[in-house]
């Protein structure tokens, strides 16, 4: 069958508004490791997705998927012992004050939950997010989404609020003036709430701001907006999903870059692998204090086949060394990454950290004219050239790369040279 028949009976049968990935879309028959495979036996190297964190497919993934659930798969409000494990593994990843889980399906379900949390045990109602997020597609999360369009309008009981990056800072404003200026943007926040009457509930962020384009962000920013928040009463709400699980390299969770410890983690797409699993982490306190409230339980979320697939993700994590082999060739991939820099006047910044990257383009390095345009055909190029990466931030000018952990040194050399080879014919 063609991929243009295939198209068209998804159209038919699935909308022709439903998202696909590149202007050729890829029809993908199978995958393993950081490899992709189309209906025509072509390879492609993965070097965009989170989901599949420990790679593609993982035999002790499967092998644990499978097994579980020849065995047994209920759901959370019976006693089982891989369910608690598995819950005990994970809180031990975070700071004491984060003892205790909550499972749910999807990270749309687990900052949905959180909110609700936040909102139970604050009292208020208001929440600060970014100009430019996604946390989810419920009806509560497409109401304070800037970064997608949304028919929901933007929550009266919300407010959105610029991340500052050291690389789009005004000529001759210091780090420290940068700060200043973006902290007062959330002081600046939490008053207009207050000004109609909102007490405030949370702030709800990824430490990392990947929708926001990975901004290099000045120091201490994040601890002042977290003290912030506090001081209003509100919490701080840390979304795991693109920064979590030893993405960065240097640490487990992303957040933990900070001097600062969240009050709700939420977690979601590589937890599982692939597998739906997600789920916030918070205080037992708060944990216990919200269900005496509010009975929540989730059918799927948790379930023993979830459990034995998040527990076999933590395990390849730490058998494979997966943050170590995430900070040694992610350091190969960005010394690969600002040798094209060197080469390619369109590239104005490479910023990120472990395996996850941001190349922002621009048409004049003076300027910083974004040069989206550019950045799409680059992408379908390199999908065409069978390297699989997309594009991020407000303006869609910069290159996601963001590849499963089991990324080599090899496979970034790979990935470099196609880059090059791009860029030289755009």
């Amino acid at each position: 069958m063609s991929e243009q028949t295939l198209l068209q009976r998804r159209h038919r049968a699935m909308g022709d508004q439903s998202p696909l990935f590149y202007d050729q879309p890829l029809n993908l028959v199978s995958g393993q490791g950081v490899w992709l495979h189309d209906d025509a036996g072509k390879r492609y190297l993965d070097v965009y997705n989170n989901v599949p964190c420990v790679g593609h497919c993982h035999p002790r993934v499967v092998e644990a998927m499978a097994s579980q659930a020849a065995t047994l798969n209920i759901h959370t409000r019976y006693l089982n012992e891989r369910i608690v494990g598995y819950a005990e593994r994970l809180t031990a990843t975070f700071a004491p004050a984060l003892d205790c889980a909550m499972f749910t399906c999807t990270g749309s379900e687990a900052n949905e939950l959180a909110l609700r949390m936040a909102r139970f045990c604050t009292g208020g109602k208001g929440v600060i997010v970014s100009n430019y997020n996604y946390h989810g597609n419920t009806t509560c999360l497409a109401e304070v989404t800037t970064a997608l369009p949304s028919s929901e309008p933007f929550s009266p009981f919300a407010r959105a609020v610029p991340i500052p990056c050291l690389y789009r800072a005004p000529a001759g404003t210091s780090a420290s003036e940068l700060a200043d200026q973006y902290v007062a943007r959330v002081a600046e926040a939490i008053e207009s709430l207050q000004a109609q009457g909102v007490q405030l509930a949370a702030m709800l962020i990824d430490t990392l701001f990947a929708n926001e384009g990975l901004p290099r962000l000045p120091a201490g920013y994040v601890e002042r907006i977290a003290a912030l928040v506090h001081e209003a009463g509100g919490l701080l709400i840390v979304d795991e999903v693109q920064a979590g699980f030893g993405r960065t390299g240097k640490h487990m969770w992303g957040h933990q870059a900070h001097a600062v410890v969240p009050d709700i983690v939420t977690l979601g797409k590589p937890m599982g692998n692939g597998f739906p699993l997600a789920g916030l982490v918070a205080s037992r306190e708060r944990v216990e204090a919200f269900g005496g409230r509010n009975l929540y339980f989730n059918t799927f979320g948790g379930s023993p086949v979830a459990a034995a697939v998040g527990d076999a993700v933590l395990s390849v994590i730490e058998d494979e060394q997966l943050l170590r082999n995430a900070r040694e060739v992610g350091a190969h991939l960005a010394a690969g990454l600002e040798r094209l820099a060197g080469r390619h006047s369109i590239i104005g910044d490479v910023r990120g950290t472990g395996l996850f990257y941001a190349v922002e383009l621009v048409r004049d390095r003076n300027t910083k004219a974004a040069a989206g345009p550019e950045a799409r055909r680059l992408v379908n190029q390199m999908r065409e050239r069978g390297v699989l990466i997309s594009k991020i931030g407000p303006d869609d000018n910069l290159l996601k790369i963001r590849p499963p952990l089991v990324f080599s040194r090899s496979d970034a050399d790979l990935f470099i040279d196609t880059l090059d080879s791009v860029l030289g014919e755009l």
